[in-house]
């Protein structure tokens, strides 16, 4: 908060990082529709976030896109992420995570402190729901069914 009591916004330089950023996330997020080695679902959040901050445009058109949409809403409402998209962002974690702590860092309290977060965001993914396409796919029958039931 500034001396006025209203919060500040981002300098036009931040929001400039957080698009290029977010954009950037983007990219590998949509590799990651194509290459099944590639989580698709955390980097879209992380543009979201960037583009949140960066661009109020560029989050909306995130929203609302055909195509990444559907896996920010899924996780914004609850649904989770794949059973795919859980195991590749623990397996990248761990592995970047214990990279780093065993072979870059020669502190063991960082070294503590990296696997506890570590540790801390795997419980978190966890703990997630899983979403699976036959859920929303039976929703949407569902829907179809009972307005179809309603005409009648």
């Amino acid at each position: 908060m500034n001396q006025s009591g209203s919060m500040r916004r981002p300098s036009s330089f931040k929001k400039g990082i957080f698009v290029v950023a977010g954009t950037i996330s983007l990219g590998l997020g949509a590799a990651g529709v194509f290459l099944p080695i590639l989580p698709t679902t955390p980097f879209l959040l992380l543009s979201a976030a960037c583009y949140y901050k960066g661009s109020e445009r560029m989050h909306q058109w995130l929203l609302n896109n055909k195509l990444f949409g559907s896996y920010i809403r899924n996780y914004n409402e609850g649904k989770g992420i794949s059973q795919t998209g859980k195991i590749f962002t623990l397996f990248l974690l761990w592995i970047t995570i214990g990279y780093s702590a065993l072979f870059m860092v020669s502190s063991y309290v960082v070294q503590i402190v990296l696997f506890a977060v570590a540790i801390v965001v795997t419980v978190h993914v966890v703990t997630l729901p899983t979403f699976r396409k036959s859920q929303s796919l039976n929703k949407k029958a569902k829907e179809v069914f009972e307005g179809s039931k309603d005409d009648r």
